[in-house]
């Protein structure tokens, strides 16, 4: 099965709908789209280690697009550690009314991500080549985002203090994750206030939800992390 063909782009239509998202043709040529570029510049920028068609249909675009539903249209979304555009990139396809900020600190990846959104004609998208912690002490940058999500960080916890300064009131943290959470979990829950139930990290509190998938074909477990402010 080739990336760009009817039988893959019609795995991403049937795939998505199992999530309740809907992706006509036109959106599942873009997917395909970058998809190609990706592999393309994969070639000599590190983007990515998956390369087979399936499980970059899967562990890319459909991992990226379950979050869909928990993002409402219009919104402004930030995606830390972008890399290759995930998920950023699939979620401004797929609902094309929200602002995307992608920021990365490769440098290489960041040019991929301008090509892209070039190639494919994404408007209200941009990538920035900056860290987020560096992009987190700009002014125009604080408290602007109602969404921010990732893929790439491998602690929750680090993940909240970074996002925690550009994250709109009532916002919210979307963070993408795999199945064995049990201990990170854990290790968040004993940082849980015991007069309000809530997670503290840092100097504010939020609510935590964490909801389970399993991607199909690949029938690979998912976990995605929802925090909250709380505001009293």
């Amino acid at each position: 099965m080739e990336i760009g063909s009817e039988k893959w782009k019609r795995l991403i239509i049937d795939g998505a709908g199992h999530f309740g998202v809907h992706i006509n043709r036109d959106q599942a040529q873009q997917l395909a789209l970058h998809a190609a570029l990706m592999l393309k510049w994969n070639r000599t920028t590190n983007l990515t280690a998956i390369t087979d068609s399936m499980e970059v249909a899967v562990k890319h675009f459909l991992d990226s697009i379950i979050t869909g539903p928990l993002i409402s249209p219009g919104t402004a979304v930030l995606d830390i550690g972008s890399g290759a555009g995930f998920p950023g990139i699939p979620l401004k396809i797929v609902i094309p009314s929200l602002q995307v900020t992608l920021i990365d600190a490769s440098r290489k990846k960041i040019s991929f991500l301008k090509h892209a959104i070039r190639t494919l004609n994404l408007e209200n998208i941009e990538a920035r080549h900056i860290r987020a912690e560096d992009f987190a002490k700009k002014p125009a940058a604080a408290n602007c985002f109602d969404v921010i999500t990732s893929r790439a960080l491998s602690s929750i916890k680090d993940f909240v203090l970074m996002a925690a300064p550009l994250l709109a009131k009532d916002g919210a943290i979307i963070a993408l994750k795999g199945p064995d959470l049990q201990q990170e979990i854990e290790d968040l829950q004993l940082q849980t206030d015991a007069h309000t139930g809530l997670l503290r990290i840092g100097d504010v509190q939020y609510s935590l939800k964490v909801e389970t998938f399993t991607l199909p074909y690949l029938e690979s477990q998912r976990s995605i992390i929802i925090l909250k402010k709380v505001y009293f």
